[in-house]
């Protein structure tokens, strides 16, 4: 776990101050005096870096990008309202009428939702695809295919992406590539991978405590010879042109943050980076639980899907490319919503919450809840059985989580 250790240090020292308040100033302000119409001009042009607007961001969330950005090696972020509002900056920033998205893998059931039924509505289709089929994900690629998206884990049927191999492609067939990566930051690097943007939900592990919703895009630099200077992205051609590595943070905060105002609000940014100064120690500790608690149940024969389990289809690319864990989640599956139910009822440790990554253990049965509109055939493409309960693991002791489940499962 030695990139925890890594960033322990260069978390704690970007978000404090060496001169000063120590904590990072929360800039609560609206609006934003520019001083001389000459500095407005460049506000407003780009020139000038300063606060043109809270609806455009602010100097709390400015502070939160920078240290977000270098975290995962981006060229810069945006950090925005909410998880919801990152993925939909992200695509809308590049989308329009007729365009085509390819999924990947297991979704977290508001991205699904806005995939299918949102995006659909306004003449966006995308085509769903299970993580291992990579022939059937290449051959999917069309003209009018804009964006390849994915989770870093598969929220909740805990399926991993190669996302090498799928990154192989989008560079080939010179579509950018969305990793969703709220379960695992630090653990892996999308951009290193060969991702374009990364999304987060910071609400989740980067917060820690409930406390603040919030979500974050990070973005890579576009080089001279880039994908996004082709025909594919003419759009972009304008940003590329007057910003130029940074093309598409200007991109997104014209064509998205500008007209839908998704931005993140000042006090959630503070909490936000409040919760990264132990991230690194959160998450180290984390990934160990869940996969103590993963493989203990899953020994005393519970239905538990966790890839660290040797049975696990994808076990080995864990293995491989996961080596600092995969988050915090794990699912047990009880057969029936009766005997799902009964676990939830008895346990004396979980939270029954529909969030992740929150400090205490979480637990929610995903039938009856975040997936309860969806018919039968999307519900077995998510991974969404009668009796699957998915699972959060906390900061608690490991083995006082797995006595609880274990007097709960009986």
């Amino acid at each position: 776990m030695q990139k925890y250790e890594k960033f322990s240090t260069r978390l704690v020292q970007s978000l404090g101050n060496k001169e000063g308040a120590v904590s990072p100033e929360i800039v609560n302000s609206a609006a934003f005096a520019y001083g001389t119409p000459e500095i407005a001009e460049g506000i407003f042009s780009g020139s000038i870096n300063k606060a043109l607007y809270a609806r455009m961001g602010n100097p709390t969330s400015a502070q939160l990008e920078r240290v977000l950005a270098a975290m995962d090696g981006g060229v810069g972020a945006i950090a925005t309202s909410s998880g919801m509002a990152a993925t939909a900056l992200a695509t809308l920033s590049l989308l329009r009428s007729g365009d085509e998205i390819i999924s990947i893998g297991g979704l977290f059931g508001g991205t699904y939702s806005f995939f299918k039924e949102t995006l659909s509505r306004f003449g966006v289709r995308t085509h769903f695809f299970d993580v291992d089929a990579l022939d059937e994900i290449a051959a999917a690629v069309t003209a009018r295919t804009k964006i390849i998206f994915l989770e870093s884990v598969g929220n909740p049927n805990m399926r991993l992406p190669d996302i090498p191999a799928i990154a192989a492609i989008a560079n080939e067939e010179k579509v950018a590539l969305i990793v969703d990566n709220t379960i695992t930051p630090i653990s892996i690097a999308p951009l290193d991978f060969g991702a374009d943007i990364v999304v987060y939900s910071t609400t989740k592990i980067i917060s820690g405590n409930a406390a603040a919703l919030g979500g974050c895009v990070v973005f890579r630099a576009v080089e001279e010879h880039d994908k996004f200077r082709g025909d594919r992205y003419r759009e972009v051609h304008q940003f590329i042109d007057k910003m130029g590595k940074t093309a598409l943070i200007a991109n997104a905060k014209k064509r998205a943050m500008r007209d839908f105002g998704m931005s993140a609000n000042a006090q959630a940014s503070y909490l936000t980076m409040l919760g990264m100064e132990t991230l690194p120690l959160r998450m180290e500790r984390v990934v160990k639980s869940t996969q103590m608690v993963a493989l203990k149940l899953y020994e005393e024969g519970l239905h538990v899907n966790h890839p660290s389990i040797p049975s696990h289809p994808h076990h080995i690319r864990y293995i491989k490319y996961f080596s600092g864990g995969c988050g915090t989640l794990m699912s047990i599956d009880f057969g029936t919503k009766e005997r799902a139910f009964e676990f939830l009822q008895r346990s004396k440790l979980v939270t029954i919450t529909a969030n992740i990554g929150d400090s205490r253990t979480l637990a929610l049965h995903m039938a009856s809840t975040i997936y309860r509109d969806f018919n039968e055939e999307e519900r077995a493409f998510l991974g969404i059985t009668d009796g699957l309960v998915r699972i959060s693991i906390g900061l608690e002791n490991p083995e006082d989580i797995i006595a609880d489940f274990l007097e709960a499962a009986q």
